[in-house]
């Protein structure tokens, strides 16, 4: 007997519906048409068709900012994730140390872009910052002010310092998430801590470290506030990530046309590399 199905149900998804093409895909669609047009005023326009894209593809300010922007955040995954996991792992399971742990790991969660920005600017200075204070005492010649290494190497850990507690905080959650029995199955085979979390842990982890991944490199890829704040984009280019080259382009040359094309150009790159982590990671899940 065939049944039959109600749809009705999704007229509850229209007003979401409605609202996501009101406040994203109405604007994409506007920077879309503005890449595709050499805008002189505000009434006059001309028709250019994939001009602007060309010019941004040669643009030797998007292959740097491009490649110095995979570069650090590749190294944000590398180091945030596995550090993530292993606060993870010794963090108490339960109890008031469990609730005093999790506050903790919440509060640089808490903190405004532009405030942690601020407090590693005066964090970093060589003559009030405790940082750069100890490292000059310990004969470390560091100024990120000057020093294009130490500009980038801070910004580095300014951000795992701010977003390494989300990765712990998610790997909490799957890891509280594990039955006790297959713990207990472990202790009775006499398994290692190794064996535990190479065959039980990282295996139930693969969901939530998926999700990690995505938030962190689609975070890391948009990084702006922080190294504005901090260096400014310099000292030079050295930490002019992606989105600080396009908000020169747009607000401080007003170049709308190959801003807008940056812009696309910018969103399709996250999303393909978005793709093709959630595809490794999740055929990697498949065949396990």
């Amino acid at each position: 007997m065939h049944k039959t199905e109600n749809n009705h149900a999704w007229w509850l998804v229209l007003p979401v519906f409605l609202l996501v093409a009101f406040s994203a895909i109405v604007p994409l669609m506007t920077v879309v048409n503005y890449s595709i047009q050499d805008i002189f005023d505000q009434n006059t326009a001309y028709f250019v068709g994939t001009e602007w894209y060309k010019e941004i593809l040669n643009d030797p300010r998007l292959h740097d900012s491009l490649l110095r922007q995979f570069i650090y955040s590749g190294c944000v995954l590398l180091i945030e994730i596995p550090l993530g996991i292993a606060v993870a792992l010794t963090m108490p399971a339960r109890g008031m140390k469990a609730s005093l742990v999790l506050i903790v790991l919440a509060v640089p969660l808490l903190i405004p872009w532009n405030v942690v920005g601020t407090i590693w600017q005066i964090f970093g200075r060589a003559d009030i910052g405790l940082l750069g204070w100890f490292l000059n005492n310990l004969g470390v010649d560091y100024n990120y002010a000057s020093n294009p290494v130490d500009a980038w190497v801070t910004v580095l850990v300014m951000d795992v310092w701010h977003w390494t507690s989300l990765v712990a905080l998610l790997c909490y959650s799957g890891l509280r998430a594990i039955p006790d029995v297959y713990y207990q199955a472990a202790k009775i085979d006499r398994a290692s801590n190794w064996a535990v979390f190479r065959y039980i842990q990282l295996p139930k982890l693969k969901s939530v470290l998926l999700l990690g991944v995505l938030l962190r490199f689609m975070d890391s890829f948009m990084i702006y506030t922080e190294p504005f704040v901090l260096t400014g984009g310099g000292p030079g280019n050295s930490t002019t990530f992606l989105s600080q080259a396009l908000t020169k382009m747009a607000v401080g040359q007003f170049d709308l046309g190959p801003a807008a094309a940056f812009s696309i150009i910018y969103f399709l790159i996250i999303l393909l590399v978005c793709w093709v982590f959630y595809t490794a990671m999740t055929s990697m899940d498949n065949r396990s």
